[in-house]
C-alpha cells in the first residue's frame, strides 16, 4: 500500500478524499469498529466551506443544515443581552457561512464519496517503524502493514505524533460538556450562535443546526472531583449545568435538561503549545501528521474542526500531485511532506496560539475582566479575530504552487 492514513476522523477521511479526487488510492485505518460519531457536532466557519467546497461536499452539507446570520452574548448573571454581532465580513462582495454540522453527517457524507475498501476497521495502530524506503504499522492484533507514506490523523492520543517526537498535548484547565438535541415537531431558536457569560469560568453556548436539532456546549473550570465524577455520568453532568445557567428562560433550561444521555460526552480540553509548532517535527521519513495529532487546540474559535479539513485539502493535493509523477520516490515526497509543513506550520500557529488566548478571555475571572467581556470581547472576538482567520482560503495557497511565506499571511 502506497498510503495509509491512521484515523477516520475529519483531517483523516478528508485526505483520503482529496487524494482520491486526485485518483490516489488510500487506505484509512480506525481502530474503533465503525466510524466515530461522538462529539455531536461542529462549528463550520467560512473557512471549513471552502474546503469542503474543493472536496465537492459542500453542497450536499448545505442542503441539510441551517445558515447562521450573528453571534448573540448574554450575561448569565442578569440574564441580558450584552451584544449581537452580525456574520458580514470586511469585504462585502463575498458571502459568509457559518453553519453547526452534525458530526456524523459530516463523517458520513465524506465516507460516502470514498470507495467501500478504502477504510478498515477494528485496526488500532501500536507501533510506526521505519523499514528502508517503506514504513512498518503495527496493529494491536499482530498484524503489519507496509506503506510508502504514513499520515497519522489519529487524534490527541497520536501514535504517529509520539514517532515523531512532539509531545502529549497539554491540559488546558477547562473541561467542556457536549450535546445534541433533537425536537421532533421542530425548535423555536432563531439561527443566531448565543453565548452566555458567568463567572469562575463558566460560559456556554447554543448552535441551532438546521429546523430539528440544536447543539449545545459548556465550558468551565473543573475541579479534580469534578473531573472523577462527571466525566461518565450524563445526568451529573446535566444536574451540573443547569445549577449553574444563571437567569435563562425556560426553553434554554429545558434544552439541557431534556437532551437524552446518550447524546451528552465530557472533554477535557488539551493543546499543543505553538511554540511547538514551529520548532517540533511535522514529518520525518515520509511520515507526518494533521488535525488533533498535529494541533489540538481549545475550541474557543471553533477552528478544530475547520483545521482538519484543510488539512486534509492542502495535504491531499500536494501528496497526491507528487504521487502522480512518474518518479515518485522517496525523495519527491519527502520534499511534498515538507512543502505541506511550511505551509501549514504558520497558519496553525496562530490558530492554537489565538484560541488559547480567546479562551484564557472568556474564562478569566474579575472585575476587569467581566468588564471587557460585556464590552468588548464579542465584538472583538467576531471583527477583529474569527473573521481574520476565516476570510482563510485553502485552495488559493494550493493554486498559488504552495508559497510558503503566504501562510505568515494567516493573520493579516
Amino acid at each position: 500500500m502506497e498510503v495509509v492514513i491512521i484515523g477516520a476522523g475529519v483531517a483523516g477521511l478528508a485526505t483520503s478524499l482529496q487524494l482520491h479526487r486526485l485518483g490516489i488510492r488510500s487506505l484509512v485505518l480506525e481502530s474503533a469498529d465503525s466510524l466515530r460519531v461522538t462529539g455531536s457536532a461542529f462549528g463550520l466557519w467560512n473557512n471549513a466551506w471552502k474546503a469542503a467546497d474543493i472536496l465537492s461536499i459542500g453542497d450536499t452539507l448545505r442542503s441539510k443544515f441551517t445558515k447562521l446570520h450573528s453571534l448573540e452574548t448574554f450575561s448569565i448573571e442578569t440574564g441580558l443581552r450584552t451584544s449581537e454581532q452580525l456574520f458580514v465580513p470586511q469585504d462585502s462582495k463575498n458571502d459568509y457561512e457559518v453553519r453547526c454540522v452534525n458530526r456524523r453527517v459530516l463523517l458520513e457524507t465524506m465516507l460516502n464519496e470514498l470507495p467501500k475498501n478504502y477504510i478498515r476497521y477494528s485496526s488500532k495502530v501500536v507501533n510506526v517503524e521505519i523499514d528502508g524506503e517503506f514504513k512498518s504499522i503495527h496493529l494491536a492484533d499482530g498484524a503489519s502493514i507496509r506503506a510508502q507514506v504514513v499520515v497519522g490523523a489519529d487524534g490527541v492520543n497520536s501514535v504517529v505524533a509520539k514517532f515523531l517526537g512532539l509531545t502529549k498535548p497539554r491540559f488546558v484547565g477547562r473541561s467542556e460538556i457536549r450535546g445534541l438535541l433533537w425536537f421532533e415537531d421542530g425548535h423555536e431558536f432563531e439561527p443566531k450562535f448565543m453565548k452566555f457569560f458567568g463567572d469562575e469560568g463558566v460560559y456556554y453556548g447554543i448552535f441551532p443546526c438546521d429546523d430539528h436539532s440544536v447543539y449545545w456546549f459548556f465550558n468551565f473550570i473543573p475541579s479534580s472531583q469534578d473531573e472523577e465524577d462527571l466525566r461518565h455520568d450524563a445526568s451529573k453532568m446535566k444536574q451540573y449545568i443547569t445549577a449553574r445557567l444563571g437567569k435563562v428562560s425556560e426553553k434554554i433550561r429545558n434544552m439541557f435538561e431534556n437532551t437524552d444521555n446518550d447524546l451528552i460526552s465530557y472533554a477535557s480540553l488539551r493543546y499543543r503549545p505553538s511554540w511547538e509548532l514551529l520548532s517540533g517535527n511535522m514529518f520525518k521519513e515520509n511520515i507526518c501528521v494533521i488535525g488533533d495529532a498535529l494541533h489540538p487546540m481549545t475550541p474557543d474559535i471553533g477552528q478544530g474542526a475547520c483545521s482538519a479539513l484543510e488539512d486534509g485539502v492542502v495535504l491531499g493535493r500536494i501528496l497526491g500531485e507528487a504521487m502522480k509523477m512518474e518518479d515518485r520516490g522517496s525523495r519527491r515526497i519527502g520534499v511534498a511532506l515538507e512543502k505541506f509543513a511550511n505551509t501549514r506550520r504558520w497558519r496553525c500557529f496562530g490558530l492554537v496560539t489565538l484560541a488559547y488566548f480567546v479562551g484564557w478571555m472568556q474564562a478569566s475571572d474579575g472585575i476587569l475582566m467581566k468588564f471587557l467581556r460585556r464590552n468588548f470581547v464579542a465584538k472583538w472576538l467576531i471583527s477583529a479575530a474569527i473573521y481574520k482567520v476565516t476570510m482563510y482560503d485553502c485552495g488559493k495557497f494550493i493554486a498559488s504552487g504552495f508559497i510558503d511565506r503566504s501562510a505568515r499571511s494567516m493573520l493579516s
